[in-house]
């Protein structure tokens, strides 16, 4: 099995900075794309960002966060981060990291980290 762990959530002010952590580990990884979702209150799971696990690094994002949020991985860590900048208030959520074998087909996310909370004051 593949385990995930999050990290990096918090509190911060509007316009303010996070950067969320994924770390990957088990006896077999299989996953070709990593990604990061988030489900705010009362609101269904959103796809924030993905980015493919191979030799080229692709990356995707919502229209919502584009210009402000930036994917990216470490192979040698078997880690994938999220840095969220000029964040607002509609960005709170609990952002989940993911692995998949399509970093674009939410439904080919297998596994699931627990979540982190980020809350974003105004």
């Amino acid at each position: 099995q593949v385990q995930l762990v999050e990290s990096g959530g918090g509190l911060v002010q509007a316009g303010g900075s996070l950067r969320l952590s994924c770390a990957a580990s088990g006896r077999t990884f299989s996953s070709r794309a990593m990604g990061w979702f988030r489900q705010g209150p009362g609101k269904e799971r959103e796809s924030v960002a993905a980015i493919s696990w191979s030799r080229i690094s692709s990356t995707y994002y919502a229209a919502s966060v584009k210009g402000r949020f930036t994917i990216s991985r470490d192979i040698a860590k078997n880690t994938v981060y999220l840095q969220m900048n000029s964040l607002k208030p509609e960005d709170t959520a609990v952002y989940y990291c993911a692995a998949g074998r399509a970093a674009t087909i939410p439904t080919t996310y297998d596994y699931w980290g627990q979540g982190t909370q980020v809350t974003v004051s105004s």
